[in-house]
């Protein structure tokens, strides 16, 4: 895990655009996105589909460059860095939960919790795993694969492999998204949850108002801009 003190920024975006290139010219999905996160917040990105947030978050992370602008995580600018050192700083700094949990289908609840750690080079990966499953209530689903899991599961087991390695941020793209509204809450809650234990930096991209209200912060795209910064 990064040390950033808290109240201090770990994410700091400015000027961000993103384009891609169209038959017709080019696509802008994100334009002159600025703002900065504090170690310790919890923010919120709301917008419509098709607004940017996955895009934004995506760049944020350095799963993708920006067209224009600068981004720095945990106190490294991502421009500065190769592909193989944005793996290295996400490796050691962030945590994700995606809407489609991306579990590996081919390794068990066990395994998937463990790959973080084993490739950390943690010697006690299989017991801190252990230890997360049994915290998202799957000790006794350790050995089963996620085709024999429901997706309620399934998102436990991503939520323990986020969890992991103390990220100092956890990015959530929709994390109850395909879930039903019963199960959606519980993941919800158990989010919140993991992330107030563990002192977590959260940005959580949602359409679900209730999810959003429990963040400190709200940022609101519209048409790849940031058009509200809610406190």
């Amino acid at each position: 895990m990064t040390s950033i003190d808290e109240g201090q920024p770990i994410i700091v975006a400015q000027d961000v655009g993103k384009q891609v290139p169209m038959p017709g010219g080019a696509l802008t999905i994100l334009e002159g996105v600025s703002f900065e996160v504090k170690a310790g917040e919890r923010v919120a990105i709301l917008g419509v589909s098709g607004s940017g947030k996955s895009t934004l978050i995506g760049l944020l992370a350095g799963l993708d460059q920006p067209s224009h602008g600068r981004i720095r995580l945990a106190g490294e600018e991502l421009s500065a860095l190769d592909e193989d050192g944005r793996a290295r700083l996400r490796g050691r700094t962030v945590g994700f939960v995606f809407q489609t949990f991306q579990l590996l289908p081919g390794l068990t609840a066990l395994e998937n919790a463990m790959l973080p750690l084993e490739l950390a080079g943690r010697s006690d990966a299989e017991s801190a795993a252990r230890d997360l499953l049994a915290r998202v209530g799957l000790a006794a689903r350790a050995h089963h694969y996620p085709r024999q899991l429901s997706g309620g599961e399934q998102q436990r087991v991503a939520l323990a492999r986020a969890f992991a390695t103390s990220p100092a941020v956890l990015f959530a793209d929709e994390p109850t998204g395909n879930l039903d509204a019963h199960t959606g809450e519980k993941i919800a809650d158990l989010l919140f949850d993991l992330n107030r234990e563990a002192g977590t930096t959260l940005v959580l991209v949602t359409h679900d108002e209730r999810m959003a209200a429990r963040c400190g912060r709200r940022l609101h795209l519209d048409a790849g801009r940031l058009v509200r910064d809610e406190r």
